[in-house]
């Protein structure tokens, strides 16, 4: 009978073991890349984000996935200000700021914390590229010229929506596009069309950072979390109603 009760004790710890590791293991990181395009220019293939609704119901807002957020906020990231248009580094980071800003304004969570200045950031959405641990928002020169910018998320995507999480994102502005601040629209449609607005296109990335998704929908095209945008926009600096109750179903 001891030789019994000692084997079943035996068999229960071993078959117990596979479940203990595979309840430990975490998902692999994934990476999300979103390509921010011209306004004359199709949805590019592979984006997420929504089109026109089947059903002729509109939702003015999309997520990366369900249960997809920062867990640990607020979210810290650095500015790396070289650039080819001779733009002022307390302009860069004073615009970059205000555009993190508008989201916190709209939110009962602090989701954007403190910036620092480098000159090293890196985009890290390339293939064979890994995350770095740092937030970075940077010029460069993306494969694609007709790309305004790239905003790569990386983090937990896949398993129980409770243990997905973003953990970085890169934001990276293309320099096959003029940089500047269009000025200000409010008697206008569109301001400088010689600029890409740069507030309206960070405040548009920033919410990719914070899991957003893009709207293509046409009845959408007012909203921040538009996919497109154009020279001299700057409609993007500001929240609309859609990207705020989509902000406020994430974090409050």
């Amino acid at each position: 009978m001891k030789k019994l009760l000692a084997l079943l004790i035996i068999t229960t710890v071993l078959m117990s073991i596979p479940l203990v590791a595979a309840a430990n293991t975490k998902p692999s990181l994934i990476k999300i890349v979103f390509i921010h395009k011209k306004e004359d220019f199709a949805k590019p293939s592979g984006t997420p984000g929504k089109g026109p609704p089947s059903d002729g119901e509109i939702d003015y807002y999309a997520f990366l996935g369900k249960g997809v957020e920062w867990k640990a906020l607020p979210v810290n990231y650095v500015i790396d200000p070289d650039n080819p248009d001779g733009l002022l580094v307390d302009f860069i980071t004073t615009t970059i700021y205000s555009a993190a800003e508008e989201w916190d304004t709209h939110t009962g969570a602090e989701l954007f914390g403190t910036f620092s200045i480098v000159g090293d950031a890196s985009w890290d959405g390339d293939d064979g590229d890994i995350p770095d641990g740092r937030n970075e928002i940077l010029f460069g020169n993306y494969t694609n010229p007709d790309v305004i910018a790239v905003t790569v998320i990386w983090g937990y995507f896949r398993g129980p929506p409770q243990s997905r999480e973003i953990t970085e994102f890169d934001i990276m502005f293309d320099i096959d596009f003029t940089w500047g601040d269009a000025g200000d629209t409010s008697e206008t449609e569109l301001g400088d069309m010689s600029v890409m607005d740069l507030q309206n296109i960070a405040t548009h990335e920033f919410g990719h950072g914070v899991g957003l998704a893009d709207l293509y929908a046409d009845e959408c095209s007012e909203q921040t979390m538009y996919g497109y945008a154009d020279y001299g926009e700057t409609k993007k600096r500001t929240l609309e109603s859609g990207d705020i109750a989509g902000i406020q179903a994430l974090y409050g």
